[in-house]
């Protein structure tokens, strides 16, 4: 008989307990911002992705002037082999190298100098967006908001998106800074 009622008792604690985490998880209230969708769609964000698309061009510009001279020393070299001297041959193959070097590093140096130049920009985007983003929480009595772009979300209720209302807010936040 005793074992009974332990058992009752045991089985309503759990209940009480499982009621209560269920109560528990229905108080957390939850808020999505697509950052990728900010840097897209924000003026700021939209400036930022202007720039480093002109660093790139330029640095594609560039690249390909060097290309065009390497071409031409390679058609000199292939067609004036048999008339060239052994030295100017030699001098050719050396500076068509030197040129290939030069290229080479030029496109390394250019693109770690974009990518730095990305997490820059990026960095500052992010720097300016998040006391926004806290703003709309607090102000929303959110438990917590999530990055869509990086939290691996499959489906997420349209109405605890927040990402435009956070591109209206940095971009009103940007308009009165100028």
């Amino acid at each position: 008989m005793w074992r009974t009622s332990s058992k009752i008792a045991l089985l309503a604690l759990l209940v009480i307990f499982l009621a209560f985490i269920s109560l528990a998880q229905e108080a957390v209230k939850i808020g999505v911002v697509n950052s990728n969708e900010v840097i897209s769609k924000s003026n700021e964000g939209k400036a930022v992705m202007a720039q480093l698309q002109d660093k790139d061009k330029s640095n594609s510009s560039k690249i390909s002037t060097m290309d065009e001279k390497i071409r031409e020393l390679e058609t000199k070299l292939n067609t004036q082999r048999l008339t060239l001297t052994q030295e100017s041959i030699l001098q050719l193959t050396s500076e068509l190298e030197r040129k290939r070097t030069e290229r080479k590093r030029f496109a390394e140096d250019s693109l770690r100098e974009l990518q730095e130049l990305r997490f820059r920009l990026f960095t500052k985007v992010q720097d300016e967006v998040i006391p926004i983003i806290e703003g709309l929480g607090k102000e929303r009595n959110l438990d917590i908001i999530f990055d869509l772009a990086n939290s691996g979300a499959v489906y997420i209720n349209p109405t605890i998106d927040l990402t435009e209302e956070v591109i209206r807010r940095y971009d009103a936040s940007k308009a009165t800074k100028k």
